[in-house]
């Protein structure tokens, strides 16, 4: 049977120009949001510098406690890497580690070696578990941190009790060495100042020690004017004439054998909590999927077109790219409606044997014979969308001629 389509084609997918048109509202809005941020990281490169930075008039810098060390006559030196930072190690310098916690192992193992014996001070701000027990062997960081900010001396340090309150709250430290244990939180230091055993002869001028500080809040520019924080900072950092602010940055490549992982960089409580988002997802899961059940029809709430219906299904199918499903329903809806007008019950009507026959005998063998109704009726699956189209245009011109008195 010929069975030409006789009604327009649809299109089977959206022109270029249609997308275009559709997306470029969004594409403009991207690309202007590119070119402000590319222009105001090029116009802000050269006058900003990184957290805790002494150069750095931010917030979140440390210009201010440069200059106010300055002022006295202590003179700041920025350092990179770890040769530049254990060359500078000595009797009067100061050496700040501002990220301990960035360096790997063997680079905070080599840092120690550096320091201890040097009659300097070593100030380690806010350095955890792992870094804080080698670089400052004998102390431990404690898991919870301190709830309030604004601690009390409670110590006998000079520099501490001098100072008064400050905003040294943050990670706390327990040790078994001698040391000065103050700003205590729930019975924890959050500083500690440990002596350097190696150094304590009277020949060897001021002793050596380590300072281990909990928090970095009272060396930022934002918080240095409150309460006692920046008699504290410039105490601790102000008892030499030089001090080496060791700021580890990427020019500071490790060895090939130390290089660490990306897991390695993350801190041990952001492993615990994805951990736990893990799990309470889990959990969440299984809690929801108890309610999973067969699917329940429910009746609209407001009535609906066919066509719009029609068209829905219709998107769907097309979205999930199944010709095969859109075929076998849109065959299966036109051999339901010939079977009535050939003759044949409605419940054989997916049945060729019992509808082939009576429909080519209603045809009168005008338009083709049995085997191009096969093909058509219960044939394979389209193989694109152009043939699907064409399929159904075909469907409907056989209704049609079926249907004609």
């Amino acid at each position: 049977m010929t069975t030409e389509a006789t009604l327009p084609t649809t299109a089977a997918s959206p022109t270029a120009r249609q997308v275009w048109t559709r997306t470029r509202g969004i594409a403009l809005a991207l690309v202007l949001l590119l070119a402000g941020a590319v222009a105001i990281a090029v116009v802000r490169s050269d006058a900003r510098h990184g957290a805790l930075d002494p150069r750095s008039a931010d917030p979140y810098g440390s210009r201010a406690v440069a200059e106010l060390l300055a002022d006295r006559g202590v003179s700041t030196r920025v350092v990179t890497t770890l040769d530049e930072a254990r060359a500078a190690t000595g009797r009067n310098t100061t050496l700040l580690v501002a990220g301990p916690d960035l360096l790997t192992e063997r680079q905070q193992t080599r840092l120690h070696s550096a320091t201890t014996g040097s009659g300097g001070r070593t100030v380690l701000v806010a350095p955890g578990g792992g870094a804080v027990e080698r670089l400052a062997p004998g102390v431990t960081a404690d898991p919870a941190l301190s709830f309030d900010s604004t601690l009390a001396p409670a110590c006998d340090l000079p520099a501490a009790r001098r100072a008064g309150d400050a905003d040294t709250g943050g990670i706390r430290y327990s040790t078994h060495l001698e040391a000065d244990a103050c700003y205590p939180s729930r019975r924890l230091a959050t500083l500690l100042r440990i002596p350097d055993p190696s150094a304590k002869a009277p020949a060897e001028g001021a002793q050596g020690d380590t300072v281990v500080l909990g928090a970095r809040d009272i060396l930022l520019n934002d918080h240095l004017d409150e309460h006692g924080n920046a008699s504290l900072a410039l105490q601790l950092l102000g008892s030499r004439d030089h001090l080496v602010w060791y700021l580890p940055s990427l020019s500071d490549v490790p060895a090939p054998d130390e290089e660490r992982s990306f897991f390695d960089l993350l801190p041990s409580g952001w492993l615990w909590g994805t951990l736990q988002l893990f799990i309470a997802a889990a959990l969440a899961a299984l809690w929801r999927a108890r309610r999973l059940g067969p699917l329940v029809p429910e009746k609209l709430p407001v009535a609906i077109r066919a066509s719009e219906t029609v068209e829905g299904r219709a998107r769907l199918y097309r979205k999930a790219n199944a010709r095969d499903r859109a075929a076998t329903a849109l065959r299966s809806a036109t051999r339901t409606r010939l079977a009535p007008l050939v003759g044949v019950p409605v419940t054989q009507a997916q049945t060729p044997e019992s509808l082939l026959p009576a429909l080519s005998a209603h045809l009168h063998g005008a338009h083709g014979d049995g085997q191009s109704l096969h093909a058509l009726l219960f044939g394979p699956p389209p193989g694109d969308d152009t043939a699907l189209i064409a399929l159904a245009d075909q469907l409907d011109a056989l209704e049609r001629e079926v249907r004609r008195p």
